[in-house]
């Protein structure tokens, strides 16, 4: 069960730095969603947990540094798609 909802969580935050960063509005990529809110959510929840003194405990500043983390994620893809199309 918790395995499910670590997923259904990465797959909102991802959803929602796509529909930050504007490109939800085409529609949301679930497979980018999915990725960016897991990998964002590990690396900015961790870290901003732990600079912030939470611990592993679910606390506010692990959402939003999941939320930046998936911001970064997902930027940092469109980016590069953008950059590679191009070529």
């Amino acid at each position: 069960m918790l395995i499910i909802g670590i997923i259904l969580f990465g797959m909102l935050i991802g959803a929602g730095a796509q529909l930050i960063l504007g490109k939800g509005v085409k529609g949301i990529d679930w497979g980018l969603a999915l990725g960016a809110g897991l990998i964002g959510s590990f690396v900015g929840g961790l870290l901003i947990s732990l600079i912030a003194g939470d611990g592993l405990d679910f606390r506010p500043s692990g959402i939003i540094g999941s939320i930046v983390g998936a911001i970064l994620v997902t930027g940092g893809w469109m980016w590069y798609k953008g950059r590679s199309a191009v070529s």
